[in-house]
């Protein structure tokens, strides 16, 4: 008699952990990031916003990101080392740094270095922006002028008409993608400033690639 109690017993803890992990099955996400990842909550503009994938597996990317060729110059093909000591980027590395930023680390600054038209048709959230002419002296930003945006939003502090890049945060810079110019223009000004280059990062990829592959975006201001 024991040994079917025992059998209904362990019956009944079986079924009950099968549907206990088919519900949890029902309730994870179709299209995860990762095998482990299937959002990350980050701030955005003083607000928390999740970063996931498009669920519907039948979604095509975003037609602003669906040319395949423009013109080049300048819409040329970027390599992947942009130069010595800035380190390339991928999506799950973007992923981290915007969530140690919401964590609350403040030595980290993610750089949509797009003009604002862009911005406004969609960015990355927990970014912020810093057009590529802002730093660009060939459009017109002077030294001052991007002096200031180094010590007012970079943390570089000027000691007697030298930089210290010492407590400066590290720039996780992208644009539009593997074609676009204006984060390379970014970073290669800030490296003539002094920047130290491992103090920078590029996500390569940029827009193109997020959207491709169906990540959350936010409108810019």
């Amino acid at each position: 008699m024991k040994s079917v109690k025992t059998l209904v017993a362990t019956s009944i803890l079986t079924t009950s952990l099968l549907l206990s992990f088919g519900s949890q099955a029902e309730d994870k996400p179709a299209v995860g990031i990762t095998p482990d990842m299937t959002s990350v909550s980050v701030m955005h503009d003083g607000k928390k916003t999740s970063i996931t994938r498009n669920q519907d597996q039948k979604n095509t990317v975003n037609p602003a990101f669906a040319k395949t060729s423009r013109k080049c110059p300048p819409f040329c093909i970027q390599p992947v080392v942009l130069a010595p000591g800035v380190e390339t980027i991928a999506e799950v590395e973007m992923l981290d740094y915007l969530s140690k930023m919401s964590a609350g680390d403040t030595s980290i600054m993610v750089i949509d270095s797009r003009t604002p038209d862009w911005v406004k048709k969609g960015t990355i959230p927990g970014s912020v922006n810093i057009p590529w002419t802002a730093l660009n002296p060939a459009k017109g930003a002077d030294p001052i002028s991007i002096g200031e945006i180094m010590v007012d939003k970079f943390d570089v502090k000027e000691l007697e008409g030298l930089w210290d890049y010492s407590g400066a945060k590290t720039l996780v810079m992208f644009c539009n993608g593997m074609w676009c110019g204006q984060s390379p223009n970014n970073i290669k000004n800030l490296l003539k400033f002094g920047y130290p280059a491992d103090k920078i990062k590029w996500y390569r990829g940029g827009m193109q690639d997020w959207e491709i592959l169906g990540l959350s975006t936010v409108k810019g201001k």
